[in-house]
């Protein structure tokens, strides 16, 4: 029998354990936000068809949505040419994939050295995460 977790043994993982992950819109394109993954958390994600990540500042598990409803279903996952970052193309539920309200945490750009806002707030993150 052989190991389902067998393709985590092909990833480049940071000393820490970690491997970047960038949800893209599976439809679109869109970069929507990045996060960190360990082991756990990309086993689970294959497995469950959601994203799950790993918090760097709370030191556990997070599935994408658990307390905003706005969770991530996994359309497919991608490995970039150094096996140090991971591409998930998802269908992000309710629009909203960022913590501020937004649809994607890149909602800046660089303009005459400065940064400018390129998307307003979909839903108040006060209404969102009470």
């Amino acid at each position: 029998m052989t190991n389902p977790n067998a393709f985590l043994d092909d990833i480049t993982w940071t000393s820490d354990g970690l491997v970047p992950a960038i949800a893209q819109d599976h439809e679109t394109g869109e970069l929507l936000m990045m996060a960190w993954m360990n082991r756990e958390s990309l086993a689970l994600t294959a497995q469950e068809g959601i994203a799950v990540y790993w918090s760097r500042s709370r030191q556990t598990l997070w599935r994408k949505g658990e307390s905003s409803g706005h969770r991530q279903n996994i359309k497919e996952i991608q490995l970039d040419c150094d096996a140090d970052v991971v591409v998930l193309k998802i269908e992000q539920l309710g629009g909203i994939a960022c913590h501020t309200g937004r649809r994607s945490c890149f909602y800046r750009t660089l303009k005459d050295g400065q940064w400018v806002e390129n998307s307003g707030i979909i839903k108040d993150p006060k209404e969102i995460y009470q």
